[in-house]
């Protein structure tokens, strides 16, 4: 920490090995849940036409690596006529414009499966920070406003979960304390990767979101 800035190292040699090891098993594991979970999205798709009309898809502009912006997949869960596709309207506990099978893949978090897709694009990587939309609030402000070292978490690949989420920090971030936790826990995984730290990560993930549910 340097002046109330995280201080995150250079990338070495040996972290660009990590990295390029991370990409590796990133593409194997992700190959391999397409492959296994097929049927499991393939009947999340069937339901979603059925029962909410409009595409199987929501498609986003989320910040990746250094800020560049790509087009994030999730199931859709909201009504088509009452989705936000800036993310500025975030979602919040019981939120009516999430229809019924929506609220259960949000719950179970498989609506964020899809995301699979943009791990085998090179867009993401299975674990790092979360996405954000472009310009995200945090706290009624802008979340570069709320936290002026907020950049520090775009040093890596984002990930399909994170070091925050496994620690319960996902959500809305309408409070200021919560907010720079998740981006806290964003950069002390971004001086702290390892494949091992992402084993723990994808463990608990599956835990909480897919065992438990935290998402709403």
């Amino acid at each position: 920490m340097l002046n109330s800035v995280p201080a995150v190292p250079d990338f070495g040699p040996e972290r660009i090995t990590e990295l390029q090891i991370k990409r590796v098993i990133d593409v194997a594991a992700s190959l391999l849940a397409l492959f296994v979970l097929m049927p499991l999205l393939v009947l999340c798709a069937l339901m979603i036409k059925i029962t909410s009309p409009g595409p199987v898809f929501f498609r986003q502009q989320r910040e990746g690596l250094d800020g560049r912006l790509f087009e994030v997949l999730k199931f859709r869960s909201m009504h088509v006529a009452a989705g936000d596709a800036s993310g500025v309207a975030q979602t919040v506990e019981n939120d009516p414009r999430v229809f019924p099978l929506g609220r259960f893949l949000r719950k179970t978090s498989i609506d964020e499966l899809p995301q699979l897709i943009n791990v085998l694009r090179g867009d993401m990587s299975l674990v790092g920070p979360r996405p954000h939309v472009p310009g995200m609030n945090a706290a009624g402000v802008s979340y570069r406003e709320l936290v002026p070292y907020y950049d520090l978490r775009l040093r890596v690949l984002p990930g399909v979960t994170g070091w925050a989420q496994a620690n319960g920090f996902r959500g809305p971030t309408d409070n200021a304390g919560r907010a720079k936790a998740r981006v806290d826990h964003d950069i002390a995984y971004v001086c702290n990767f390892s494949v091992w730290l992402d084993i723990k990560i994808i463990l608990l993930t599956i835990r909480k979101e897919f065992v438990v549910g935290s998402g709403h």
